[in-house]
């Protein structure tokens, strides 16, 4: 299959197809709007069916197989934003706290980007490390607690109000929603192992594809309602959002490759890497850094990188991937 021919497999994905119909309602202006409890119930199905499946492939593979791509994948999200923050600062003469802010963004990981990638290497045949859930459950929060400590290094005046935002930015980073179901179902998976799989494989897989195109018709609307955004974040914020995203992606896939990963596995790491938080990071981010811009940061996580990556991204990741490993 050549990367034409993987890139329309992806494209006509129903996943994508959803989203892009979102994209169509937003720029229509449709009336077209998810009641918000019904956007926080499909949250919390995907995070707890995506945790809960990577917890039995634990059980399955051995810890022996996931420790070593998995401190890899935590050091590579804890790194990110300590290279992103200056040049968000000094290229882009973004504020402090501004660059921070989206360096946490771009250091966290989203999990419908991970849930589209393994659609994708379904969809074109390529295997892949089903344990692979475990890289985004220890991606999700280092990035978020190294961006708010460099915005907090940067504006604080190591007040006690400063120590205190900065606990409370912990406790959201490491027991807020997405990360709590994520890892607490990664856990209950590994512990149930096969047998526990087999007791609820009808609620959490057969209903798995159907739920993530309503979701993604959701970020569709959101992510359309955010377009106009892209006139107010500059060209730099639009070059950023593609551009660091493919560099992040190829580090992503090597590191992969380097720590035993197949081809498949080390094609999701890549686009974890490449992925931006638009779930777990804003949460922490509005709670701990509040005078940061949610302009900046939701619209290049969102607007930008989430398109982008789900359009044209992963496909680029897995033909790095091929490319490495040939």
């Amino acid at each position: 299959m050549t990367f034409f021919d993987a890139l329309a497999a992806n494209l006509l994905s129903p996943a994508v197809l959803f989203f892009v119909l979102g994209l169509v309602a937003a720029l229509t202006k449709s009336d077209l709007k998810f009641p918000e409890a019904l956007y926080a119930g499909l949250t919390i199905y995907l995070l707890v069916a995506i945790g809960f499946k990577g917890g039995v492939a634990i059980n399955e593979a051995g810890l022996g197989k996931v420790w070593l791509p998995s401190l890899a994948a935590m050091a590579l999200g804890a790194l990110i934003p300590l290279w992103t923050y200056p040049l968000l600062r000094f290229g882009g003469k973004f504020a402090a706290v501004d660059a921070a802010a989206i360096a946490a963004h771009y250091g966290s990981v989203s999990a419908v980007t991970f849930i589209a990638a393994t659609n994708y290497l379904k969809a074109v045949d390529q295997p892949y490390e089903s344990y692979a859930t475990a890289f985004l459950a220890v991606m999700e929060s280092p990035a978020i607690l190294v961006g708010v400590v460099l915005g907090k290094l940067a504006t604080s005046k190591r007040g006690a109000s400063d120590m205190s935002s900065l606990k409370a930015a912990m406790h959201e980073a490491l027991f807020g929603r997405s990360i709590f179901l994520l890892v607490g179902a990664l856990v209950v998976g590994a512990l149930c192992g096969k047998r526990g799989m087999d007791k609820v494989e009808p609620f959490f897989v057969a209903p798995f594809q159907g739920v993530l195109a309503l979701f993604l018709l959701e970020m569709g609307l959101v992510a359309g309602r955010r377009l106009e955004d892209l006139r107010k974040v500059g060209p730099f914020l639009l070059a950023f959002g593609i551009v660091m995203p493919l560099l992040h992606g190829c580090l992503g896939v090597w590191l992969g490759q380097l720590t035993g990963l197949g081809l498949g596995g080390a094609t999701l790491l890549g686009v974890l890497a490449s992925s931006a938080s638009y779930i777990a990071a804003p949460a922490a981010i509005r709670m701990s850094l509040p005078d940061a811009n949610p302009t900046y940061y939701l619209t290049a996580s969102l607007a930008i990188t989430f398109p982008f990556n789900i359009a044209l991204g992963i496909p680029a990741y897995l033909a790095v991937a091929r490319w490495l490993y040939s």
